[in-house]
This record gives structure tokens, C-alpha cells and sequence, in this order.
């Protein structure tokens, strides 16, 4: 397990420099690799290892190629990591063309090693800000591709492959893995590789969506041509007409919307409820799901020519759990990102040790879950960077480990011994305490028991979380109809909050 937050290159042709700088940057908590001369560096930072390094610190004066014809050469390849140059001389002239040739910061030899660690921190900040940045506005404008994602894992670069492949083709394709892995930003990195990038990319979430609108949504509706159709509604395959429509657990779909998106996939066309003719439409189809579809099938819950219409193309994302060398840079990206929305400047990195809890941990919740977990971190954090401290929930979790989420198993209540003890409440996304995920507390703060709206309440949320967000599951194991479950989420407040967060 790595336990630095970032990969340091140090280029310095003196043995003597290069090994202080060395060492001190270890000292500071990071990782590192050297190099003898400008030529090398320039060899590693093109290579297969460049992609592994956030940082250079690099020698201005060095025989055959020097800092600044490197710093040149890496520049021209389109590699915008930070870079801070170090020499003997510190004239302005100097200093300014560093700065012309791309350096983000530059000192004078020897270094005091506080401003030696100033400088990384900041920039390393500044760097993950800018590339979650650029992300956000690929998102936006579907631009988005491989090379905006966030990874060091073999298992994710494999998956990277197989999405390329499918980006230069009008394949459809099926996105399997758990909850919060980041089906849909693999979705988005597909469309933005292809044809199709700046086109429209329309997103359903197939399980959040009532029953009785699944059609009018997918498909749009003539004005008149049910009770409550006021106006004419233009459904999702029209908006993504030449683009990308993605739908996201796409298992939870109506058996009858089911033969409907099957004529769409075979004729090109849709048939809008109230409209005299169908009407074309041109799009790329991804689907995601949370489940196995080929189980589906076979319990009966999905139809067999639909399956294979939809599964041309498979691409299973691995969980979080399965490639942890992804947490550093993943929980350093977030925390640059809410660090600036939250106005806490000051937060700029995370411990040593604080990463090798992250790493320790199992994430049920994958990258979603860290992502608020980091949240949560920025937030409480008191001081210049993210330290165990900040982590009580992840810290409580690895001195009681909780079992991984199997999306298939009912959620499991107390016994009445449990129940008649005050358990912690194990509340959104199953951790907040040291019980087992699912267990409920019959007391509240007071020593009282509980009303039943606030178990119900809280057997819900429980539920939206554990089922990822699927509601036909959800209504299924609380043995209660959609439409009683959609009135209970109004009733409890809980349409725009736990629930739509879960269905995302």
C-alpha cells in the first residue's frame, strides 16, 4: 500500500543535491523518483511512468539539456504538471524565463526546506483544483474523455482500454458495477471520445422514475392524450436525438417500457403516447446497472432479447475496494475541490497517516461514498491539511469493520435483545457508529423510545441506501407498493434529499 499523497520528480545532475532534495521531499510525506539530467527527465515524463508523477523539482543548470529546454520539451508535449525550478542564481532575468518556460514556482539553492514544502503543497492543491476544474467544464460541455479520469489502477486502466474502443463505434454498451463507482463519468468519457462529443448526453436514472411516468418521460406525450396532459412533453430519446442517451439502471425499467426501448434499439424509432405516427430518432445507447442483468433474466424481471441487445459491448467497473492505489489522488482532487467551495484555503493536503486509513478502509459506498467522506473532513478539519482526526467515521468503521454491501441481501433488523439496548443510528450510507449497518436503535437522545414514523423514517433512508437507489427493490423488500413508497418519501421530506442523492 503507498502511503505518500503524491509522486515527486527530483532532476539535479549533482549526487549530493539530488540526494538532500530527496530526502527531504520523503520527509514531507511524499514519494519519490530522480533523475541525472534534463534528457532523462524529459524520458520519464513522456514515458508510461510520467502519468504517476505530480510534481517536478528540477535544476536550472545541468550539462547537455538544462532545466529550461526540459521544462520546454515537456511543456510542448502537453504535460501541464507543476514544475518548480531550483538554481544558484536568482536574477530577475532568470526568473523570468522560468516562469516563460512554464515553471509554476522557482527558488534560490540552497532552500530552506519550509518553503521547499510551501511551495509543493500549494501547488499540488492548485493542480488538483485546476484538472477538477477542467473536468467540470468537460462535463458541461460533453467533452469530457479518458484522459480527464482519475486513475493509477491496472484494473481501471483496462476498462479506460475497452471504453475507447467502443468511443470510435455506435456499439451499444452495458456499464456493470456497483453503486458510486463512476458508471456514469465512464459514459460521459465515451460520448466525449467519439462522434458524438459536444452532442446532447441525456441521463435517466430508469429506478428513481414512478411507474405510471416511465413512458411519458422516455417517450413524450401528445398534449390531451391522458388525464393531465396540458401541454405536448418531448421525451428523453428526442432529447438526445444525435447524441448520447445513458440510461442508469436501466434493470428497474417496466416490463412493458421494456418492449418499447427494444423497437427502439431494432427500428430507430418511438412511438410518444397520443402520437398518430412514430417518430425518429438518431442516438447512442449506454445502459448501467448496479445488478446482474443476466439474473434478471433469468428470475424473469428482464427480457431475454433486451438483454442481448443491450450487452453487445460489457465494460464491469471494478469497486473502490479493488484498487486503492486510486484513493490518494482521488481524495486529493476532492479535497482541492471543497476546500475552495468551503473557503478553507488553508486546508492543502492530507497526512501520511490519514491515507493509510483511507486505504485501509473497504468503501461499500465506492467513490461516491469517499467523496462525501472527504467532504465531511474539509469541513472539520482545524488545520493546514486532513489528518485521522477528521475521519471519526472511516476510523470507527476499521476498529469495527462492517461487512460489504451484497445489493441483494434484505436489510437485517435487531433481534429483541438488540433492540433493547440504544444502538448508534447507523444512518445514511450505513456508517456512523460501531453497529453493523442496518441494525436501528429502538431509543432516542432522551432514553425514550422512538415514534414509529421516526423508525419507518429512518428504515427508508436505510433502504434507499442500501438498494442504491432502486425503488422497485426498495418498495419490494419494505413490502409496500411504488406509488405508497414515493408518498412516504413527500410525507418525510425526503424527495430531493436522501432519496434523489441515492438515485444518482
Amino acid at each position: 500500500m503507498q502511503s505518500a499523497s503524491g509522486r515527486i520528480l527530483v532532476v539535479d545532475d549533482d549526487p549530493v543535491q539530488r540526494r538532500l532534495l530527496q530526502e527531504a521531499v520523503t520527509r514531507f510525506g511524499y514519494r519519490v523518483r530522480s533523475a541525472e539530467n534534463g534528457a532523462e527527465a524529459v524520458r520519464v515524463m513522456t514515458g508510461p511512468e510520467g502519468a504517476d508523477i505530480d510534481l517536478v523539482i528540477m535544476d536550472m543548470v545541468m550539462p547537455e539539456l538544462d532545466g529550461l529546454g526540459a521544462l520546454r520539451k515537456i511543456r510542448a508535449e502537453r504535460i501541464a504538471v507543476p514544475v518548480i525550478m531550483q538554481t544558484a542564481h536568482g536574477g530577475i532575468d532568470t526568473v523570468v524565463n522560468a516562469m516563460s518556460a512554464g515553471a509554476q514556482d522557482f527558488v534560490v539553492k540552497p532552500v530552506a526546506p519550509e518553503r521547499l514544502e510551501v511551495s509543493i503543497r500549494n501547488l499540488m492543491k492548485v493542480s488538483a483544483l485546476e484538472g477538477e476544474l477542467s473536468r467540470i467544464r468537460k462535463r458541461t460541455s460533453g467533452t469530457l474523455t479518458f484522459n480527464d479520469i482519475i486513475t493509477r489502477s491496472p484494473a481501471m486502466e483496462r476498462v479506460l482500454r475497452l471504453g475507447q474502443r467502443a468511443a470510435s463505434s455506435n456499439i451499444p454498451i452495458l456499464i456493470e458495477g456497483e453503486s458510486g463507482v463512476g458508471k456514469e463519468l465512464i459514459a460521459r468519457a465515451i460520448q466525449g471520445s467519439g462522434e458524438r462529443k459536444s452532442r446532447p448526453f441525456v441521463t435517466v436514472n430508469c429506478g428513481a422514475i414512478p411507474d405510471n411516468l416511465v413512458e411519458s418521460i422516455l417517450f413524450g406525450h401528445e398534449k390531451g392524450a391522458f388525464t393531465g396532459a396540458v401541454d405536448k412533453h418531448v421525451g428523453k430519446f428526442q432529447e438526445a436525438h444525435g447524441g448520447t442517451l445513458f440510461l442508469d439502471e436501466v434493470g428497474e425499467l417496466p416490463m412493458d417500457v421494456q418492449v418499447k426501448l427494444l423497437r427502439a434499439l431494432q427500428e430507430g424509432e418511438i412511438d410518444p403516447i397520443g402520437s398518430r405516427r412514430p417518430v425518429k430518432v438518431d442516438f447512442r445507447l449506454i445502459s448501467a446497472t448496479n445488478r446482474r442483468l443476466i439474473d434478471l433474466v433469468k428470475e424473469g424481471g428482464f427480457r431475454e432479447d433486451l438483454y442481448y441487445r443491450l450487452n453487445v459491448f460489457p465494460i464491469w467497473i471494478p469497486p473502490l475496494r479493488d484498487r486503492r492505489e486510486d484513493i490518494p489522488a482521488l481524495a486529493r482532487h476532492f479535497l482541492a475541490r471543497f476546500a475552495a467551495e468551503e473557503g478553507k484555503t488553508q486546508v492543502s493536503g492530507i497526512s501520511t497517516e490519514a491515507l493509510d486509513m483511507l486505504q485501509a478502509y473497504s468503501w461499500p459506498g465506492n467513490i461516491r461514498q469517499l467523496e462525501n467522506t472527504v467532504f465531511r473532513a474539509v469541513v472539520l478539519c482545524d488545520g493546514d491539511q486532513l489528518v485521522a482526526e477528521d475521519f471519526p467515521q472511516v476510523a470507527a468503521a476499521i476498529d469495527h469493520p462492517l461487512p460489504v454491501p451484497d445489493l441483494e441481501r434484505p436489510v437485517r433488523t435487531a433481534t429483541p435483545t438488540q433492540a433493547s439496548q440504544p444502538q448508534p443510528d447507523a444512518g445514511f450510507g450505513g456508517i456512523g457508529g460501531t453497529a453493523p449497518f442496518g441494525f436501528m436503535r429502538s431509543l432516542d437522545d432522551d432514553g425514550h423510545m422512538r415514534t414509529l414514523a421516526a423508525v419507518e423514517e429512518e428504515m427508508i433512508r436505510s433502504a434507499i441506501s442500501h438498494y442504491g437507489g432502486r425503488m422497485t427493490e426498495v418498495a419490494k423488500r419494505l413490502g409496500i407498493g411504488r406509488s405508497t413508497l414515493y408518498r412516504k418519501l413527500k410525507d418525510y421530506g425526503l424527495e430531493d434529499g436522501e432519496a434523489q442523492d441515492a438515485a444518482e
